[in-house]
């Protein structure tokens, strides 16, 4: 296929060209910048200029494509408060996506979240299916975000073999500077490694390259409205995930209670106390999805998470 992917330079993105190109497919890369063009050039795409606010762009490219991939999200500005803004754009990239591939047949992928799906419990792919399910308690940004997954999902009834890829929080290897990075950077500026109450909340973790190869798996035989979870952890209890930091930094573990814990995680206290586990056994049974990576606690005692900061 010629496969237009947004985010292609992304983290994700990087990990996800070369899977889809070594499977031969053909890559057009959305690229906001001349080093990102560069990069995917290096990597073997094709390029298009623009970014997820050019919606004519966006129109024409996947008109023009086989299949869709959306990865790109604007990480910048929700990772420093603008999660809102952020989703407001995600949302009317996908709207653009539909009206472009409406009627085809053709494959739509997008990246969307597994936090907050089914607090408490194991999610599974059948949580969440509705705009009904959308959970109260998540702040407004990921609420828009997973009526985005909604809104893709229902475009299965257009005859676009839509599908959504359920992100875990983190998403890991060497280079993520997401949510494990964040909070590194907090246990350092705070001098200890925090968790909230007995940190035995859940996040469910993948390596980069195992999730690249998900998203491949969907674009080529995942059937219109499914719902797939790149979890190759179901749950990994944040309290270790701050020993493994307060080894590496030499700093505390302290619990951080309930009520302190906005001003201690400041933009990720929504998330950061949230106990949202999630299986994958039906995207593993559907797709042949074998994770092969490295979990998330062993990715972080390498140390490279550690490295630029110095330890």
């Amino acid at each position: 296929m010629r496969v237009f992917v947004t985010g292609a330079s992304g983290w994700i993105g990087s990990a996800l060209v070369p899977e889809l190109i070594g499977a031969g497919h053909q890559v057009v890369g959305l690229a906001r910048s001349d080093a990102s063009a560069a990069a995917l050039t290096k990597a073997g795409a094709d390029t298009v200029s623009g970014t997820l606010d050019d919606l004519d762009v966006l129109r024409e490219t996947a008109a023009a494509s086989d299949g869709v991939i959306h990865l790109a999200f604007k990480h910048d500005i929700a990772f420093s408060g603008g999660f809102q803004d952020a989703a407001d754009a995600d949302r009317s990239a996908v709207e653009a996506f539909g009206e472009s591939l409406a009627g085809s047949g053709r494959p739509l992928v997008i990246a969307s979240g597994l936090v907050g799906l089914a607090p408490g419990r194991v999610s599974t792919e059948a949580d969440g299916r509705t705009p009904d399910e959308v959970s109260a308690h998540l702040p407004g940004g990921p609420r828009t975000r997973m009526g985005t997954a909604h809104a893709t999902l229902a475009l299965a009834d257009r005859n676009v073999r839509s599908s959504v890829v359920r992100l875990p929080p983190t998403v890991h290897g060497e280079g993520d500077g997401g949510f494990m990075a964040a909070l590194i950077a907090i246990a350092r500026d705070k001098g200890v490694a925090g968790h909230i109450g007995d940190g035995t909340q859940r996040w469910p973790a993948a390596h980069r390259d195992d999730v690249a190869r998900l998203f491949r798996l969907a674009l080529e035989g995942a059937p219109a409205g499914s719902v797939l979870h790149a979890s190759a952890e179901d749950g990994v209890p944040l309290r270790s995930v701050a020993e493994v930091i307060g080894r590496h930094l030499d700093v505390p573990v302290r619990s951080v209670p309930v009520e302190e814990g906005a001003e201690h995680f400041t933009w990720l206290s929504g998330f950061i106390g949230l106990d949202s586990p999630a299986s994958s056994a039906r995207t593993r049974e559907l797709l042949g999805w074998h994770p092969a990576g490295p979990g998330l606690i062993e990715d972080l005692d390498k140390g490279h998470y550690f490295r630029s900061g110095g330890e």
